[in-house]
């Protein structure tokens, strides 16, 4: 299919489309017109990549992932499930601090602003600052007793 017929396909424009190719996600074929032509396996991918941004993961993670997938044949729905058990821990731990920053963002995230009244008791002295930079609570270190 050409590349505007993908980027319909797939809701991607074709500047996103030629990035991933650029950027070794996809491949196309080219005709004798030197125009771009994607095999329909290429859908699959890109609403791969889709959601995989949408969860968070960066391109360098899709990169390794769609790398591990065969290249001389159509990826299996074996080889797919595969690829997703293999992101299962890194999406429970976002899935993790997304709960945190959920169910905590209006109390003291400990990101040691000192701004909060609630902050003398959940980071006396900026306390959280021996963690490292950011919000630290929000990020899984507990507060200090």
């Amino acid at each position: 299919m050409a590349i505007g017929q993908l980027a319909a396909r797939t809701g991607v424009a074709t500047s996103a489309l030629r990035y991933y190719e650029r950027e070794g996600l996809i491949r196309s074929t080219r005709t004798s017109g030197d125009q771009r032509r994607y095999h329909r396996e290429v859908l699959r991918r890109v609403a791969f990549i889709r959601i995989a941004q949408r969860v968070g993961l960066t391109l360098d993670d899709i990169r390794q992932a769609l790398g591990s997938l065969p290249e001389e044949r159509t990826p299996t729905k074996a080889d797919w499930a595969r690829l997703s058990r293999s992101w299962r821990p890194q999406l429970d731990a976002q899935i993790e601090v997304l709960q945190r920053l959920r169910d905590d963002l209006t109390s003291c995230i400990g990101c040691g602003c000192l701004s909060l009244r609630a902050c003398a008791l959940y980071n006396p002295d900026d306390a959280a600052a021996v963690y490292g930079t950011g919000p630290r609570y929000l990020l899984g270190d507990e507060p200090f007793a």
